[in-house]
């Protein structure tokens, strides 16, 4: 009686403890759908292309990687501290929103337009930070997303594995940028004018959706 007792007892702990496994992989795997759903790295693509058709192969590599790096420093940074920043400063996340799409409707542009970014020194400005790092990859989206999984956590293990997501979604933002630069060898100059142009009215429609839907939450409230 009592061996059953006991077998019984581990049984159910085991069971316990597959329930969480299960129920932390899940978690994760959602974080990282979800983020990369919204980070869209297809999407990103031709912009990435439009804003460094100029640039070397070993730069272009340098800023796929750049971007991804600074997208993923901002994303964490606003999970810890994103919260707290924003009621302090007293500011909602739709004013954040509007605010990335006025700097996004900037830069598409002078896509659109053929301008140099920031004009005479453009060259010696970092695209992967902006607008490429944020806001188009670290937008409002991605940063609300997971600062609503942050407060979802109930175990170390959640932590751990939104960690890991976050992670595996830059790498796969990285790599997909950083693949998509053989495409500027095949088109020739004439196909990376177009493209910055397709870049640029992409960008543009990107920046007045985030407007549009600020302003609606705006007037709504």
């Amino acid at each position: 009686m009592g061996a059953l007792r006991v077998a019984g007892k581990s049984s159910k702990g085991s069971y316990a403890m597959n329930i969480a496994e299960v129920s932390t992989l899940t978690f994760s795997i959602q974080a990282f759908v979800t983020l990369l759903v919204i980070l869209d790295p297809p999407g990103a693509t031709p912009i990435f292309l439009g804003l460094v058709a100029d640039k070397s192969k070993r730069e272009r590599i340098q800023l796929a990687w750049q971007a991804a790096l600074v997208s993923l420093i901002v994303i964490a940074f606003f999970s810890i501290f994103g919260r707290f920043i924003l009621e302090y400063m007293n500011v909602s996340i739709e004013a954040l929103q509007a605010a990335g799409g006025l700097l996004l409707l900037y830069v598409a542009l002078e896509l659109l337009t053929g301008r140099d970014m920031g004009g005479t020194d453009g060259k010696d400005k970092n695209i992967a930070l902006v607008p490429l790092g944020t806001p188009l990859l670290a937008g409002p989206g991605a940063i609300v997303a997971t600062m609503i999984f942050v407060q979802q956590i109930e175990t170390p293990a959640q932590s751990l594995g939104l960690i890991a997501a976050v992670v595996a979604v830059h790498v796969v933002i990285a790599i997909s940028l950083m693949a998509s630069t053989t495409i500027l060898g095949i088109i020739k100059d004439s196909g990376v004018t177009l493209l910055a142009r397709i870049a640029g009215l992409l960008l543009a429609a990107i920046a007045v959706q985030m407007l549009v839907d600020a302003i609606r939450v705006f007037v709504a409230a």
